[in-house]
């Protein structure tokens, strides 16, 4: 009881840190702060839909950078045919509304992960990485050989998306609109880690025989926390997409499914905070050693392995005392 009152002290002092932070720098004029601050909250809000997948289900996809890559995608298309006014296709028009963006991203996301989950998690251990890995290389070359939005060099969008009541285009307006998206995020996957749903999740991962025993689907139970999972990497592509004015195949790259997973791991697998906690450490180290050398991420590589060895719950397990999930 001790531990879990001092992860959920934690929990509180991530929350109001990430927000209290860039408060300062809004009040001292700092918009690089701000910027920073909301890159965590994207990042943290991919981490929160694999950590539904990899922390409760153990499902360790490396191909979650499809979803965050697609939903990047559908906000830089819909806003290109916006600006251009043109429609996307069978004559729909495209949009700057974020609200519009992230119900497509979220839809276009789970889409394919229903069709990639239905596929992959037909395997595992291996199997099921590499499938994961695959299906997000595909759409990889796919992006980088699609000329019509950029191919290889990417998709710029020239007016930041639009959010109701805000003015996005000012750092801290958009800072609000993605810790407002984080918040929610990371009270569904409370919601679900507390829920019928995701107590079967969890007793599939430990031992999915005994599961199936007492009548629980393996299957249908993994492949709809897979689903959600994806829609949220999703929605939080779409505002990485804002944040940035940008799109690339970039986003869809093993090494965006890697950071993801290292988010997790250096946050705390499972843990409610874990991926703020493992999102701050990643900007934190690109940052402040990557103005020192380029080879920053051989010093965050000790860090990881330092985690794995001796901290296998994340930085928040260990400043919680807990070594299992919570």
């Amino acid at each position: 009881m001790r531990e879990m009152r001092r992860e959920h002290m934690l929990n509180v002092l991530l929350a109001v840190a990430l927000f209290a932070v860039p408060l300062w720098a809004y009040f001292a004029s700092e918009p690089f702060v701000i910027t920073l601050a909301t890159r965590v909250a994207i990042l943290a809000m991919a981490g929160v839909g694999l950590n539904l997948a990899l922390g409760l289900g153990g499902m360790v996809s490396f191909g979650h950078a499809v979803f965050f890559g697609l939903g990047g995608y559908c906000a830089g298309v819909l806003a290109h045919h916006a600006f251009s006014g043109t429609p996307v296709l069978m004559g729909l028009p495209g949009t700057n509304q974020m609200l519009v963006i992230w119900l497509v991203a979220m839809l276009t996301s789970g889409l394919l992960a229903l069709v990639i989950g239905a596929l992959s998690l037909r395997t595992s251990g291996i199997f099921f990485i590499m499938i994961t890995l695959a299906f997000a290389q595909m759409f990889f070359y796919f992006a980088l050989s699609w000329p019509a939005y950029g191919g290889e060099d990417g998709l710029p969008i020239f007016v930041r998306n639009q959010f109701p009541g805000l003015n996005t285009m000012r750092p801290w307006e958009l800072f609000v609109v993605a810790y407002g998206l984080l918040m929610l995020v990371l009270a569904l996957f409370a919601v679900i880690r507390a829920s019928r749903f995701g107590a079967a999740l969890m007793a599939i991962r430990q031992n999915p025989d005994r599961a199936a025993a007492v009548g629980i689907s393996p299957f249908g139970v993994k492949l709809v926390a897979f689903v959600i999972s994806g829609m949220i990497t999703g929605m939080a592509g779409a505002m990485m997409a804002d944040l940035t004015r940008f799109v690339s195949p970039a986003m869809m790259a093993w090494q965006m499914s890697g950071e993801l997973i290292v988010i997790i791991i250096l946050g705390g697998t499972g843990r409610l905070f874990g991926p703020v906690a493992g999102a701050a450490i990643l900007v934190g180290f690109e940052v402040i050693f990557g103005g020192m050398t380029e080879h920053w991420k051989f010093w965050l590589g000790l860090v990881l392995l330092a985690v794995v060895l001796f901290a296998r719950g994340g930085f928040v397990g260990l400043l919680a005392g807990r070594d299992r999930h919570g």
